[in-house]
């Protein structure tokens, strides 16, 4: 039988090993390698322990994987940055673990980024439109707040237009107009334009409002958003009414339909029907809709006059591109923010308008060229709607890249020169 032990004799540490009756005694090698490294681990230990405190979980700042800088040979990272990398981020962990251990600060992550300082009963998070008085008690500035929020973006050549629109649309409606103009005063002829909100940026396009000024946390009280041309005939609108049948049809985004007489009438899904309140799909050109449920034959509107529930503009504004200001694309991305979008996209037909094709924001552009400013602005149009599709394509791709699947989206129907009017 073989028996094995480490033991001290006389102060010498020996290796003792037995067969049977007989007793050897072995060189220490191997027991001193071993404690030794069981004492330097613990040294090794200790110190690692004293450089980072207790911290909590929820803070701890991740630094990037030291081999990210050792991998690249050529990277010119010296030995000495990935000591900085890792002495920075060992402060900072540091100092976020103080702080969160003293209950004398406030650190609360489930704040909105960059207010984790505050305590949350503090926090405002979100705004409006409502006016307010200079004087008095705050809680009673608001005797009534209106429910839903309509913009048009605006020239004062349209005042006429705009004047009978407006009027179209309820006390229950917060007015907001976009001046692309510079031309704001001008519009107090108008009793309502005294109770709106006016923004003026000169040559801007809706969709460049929208993305800086209708933040959904901006936009947060109102349950339904417009975002609506200036060239719009509402003879046969009733935005009351309109409302009634968004809600019965559960409708998330949505527009009016288009009377046939409208001018640059593209698509077959925008235009009015007689027989039916609302209609949520259509029949377009042979080749037009591989698939039935999406653009441009269902789960589609224009971007002319669109509206937007509160949950849906939520994930919307977010698709607007920051740098593309015509919007040309968009219409059929949205589907992308409503599930399923078939059943709640759709075209109110009993409450329709007519689209008067006024060319008014596109001779804001410049001419160029020999060519007229209008024409400057429709090329630009045309080439922000295909940077917009490739912008989305890609997304995707890279998405369903990352997390190891393909793709099952089908597309919809994207540009075709025969599609632009």
């Amino acid at each position: 039988m073989k028996l094995k032990s480490c033991s001290f004799q006389y102060g010498i540490l020996i290796d003792v090993v037995a067969y049977d009756n007989i007793v050897l005694l072995i060189k220490p090698n191997e027991c001193m390698r071993a404690i030794v490294t069981i004492i330097v681990g613990i040294v090794f230990g200790f110190f690692i322990g004293v450089s980072f405190p207790a911290f909590a979980p929820s803070k701890l700042k991740l630094i990037p994987p030291i081999d990210t800088y050792l991998g690249d040979k050529n990277s010119g990272r010296s030995t000495q940055t990935i000591l900085n990398v890792i002495s920075v981020t060992r402060d900072n962990v540091s100092t976020d673990a103080q702080n969160i251990d003293d209950p004398s600060l406030i650190y609360v992550p489930s704040n909105p980024r960059g207010a984790e300082r505050l305590p949350p009963a503090i926090v405002a998070s979100e705004s409006d439109f409502f006016p307010r008085r200079l004087f008095g008690r705050p809680s009673e500035d608001l005797t009534f707040k209106p429910k839903y929020l309509v913009t048009f973006t605006v020239g004062y050549n349209q005042k006429d237009n705009i004047d009978q629109a407006v009027k179209k649309f309820s006390d229950n409606f917060t007015v907001l107009l976009f001046h692309y103009d510079g031309r704001t005063t001008e519009w107090n002829e108008f009793e309502w334009s005294k109770r709106a909100i006016h923004i003026s940026v000169p040559k801007q396009t809706k969709w460049w409002y929208a993305k800086r000024f209708l933040h959904p946390d901006i936009v947060a009280p109102y349950d339904f958003i417009f975002v609506w041309d200036e060239d719009l005939g509402v003879e046969n609108f009733d935005a009351e009414e309109y409302i009634k049948l968004v809600k019965k049809h559960k409708l998330e985004i949505s527009q009016p339909g288009l009377d046939p007489s409208s001018k640059g009438l593209t698509w077959q899904m925008t235009k009015r029907r007689e027989d039916l309140q609302v209609h949520k799909e259509t029949e377009e050109k042979p080749g037009w809709c591989s698939d039935p449920h999406l653009p441009p034959c269902a789960a589609f509107v224009e971007i002319m006059a669109p509206v937007f529930s509160r949950e849906a503009w939520r994930c919307v504004w977010y698709l607007i591109q920051n740098d593309l200001v015509h919007g040309w694309g968009l219409d059929f991305a949205l589907r992308k923010c409503i599930e399923p979008a078939y059943e709640k996209i759709g075209v109110v037909d009993a409450q329709w308008i007519t689209h008067q094709g006024v060319p008014s924001l596109g001779n804001q552009g410049r001419e160029e060229n020999g060519k007229a400013p209008w024409e400057g602005v429709r090329e630009r149009c045309k080439s922000e709607w295909k940077m917009f599709q490739d912008r989305v394509a890609k997304a995707e791709r890279d998405y369903f890249k990352s997390v190891g699947v393909g793709s099952t989206d089908n597309e919809a129907n994207w540009v075709t020169p025969d599609r632009i009017q």
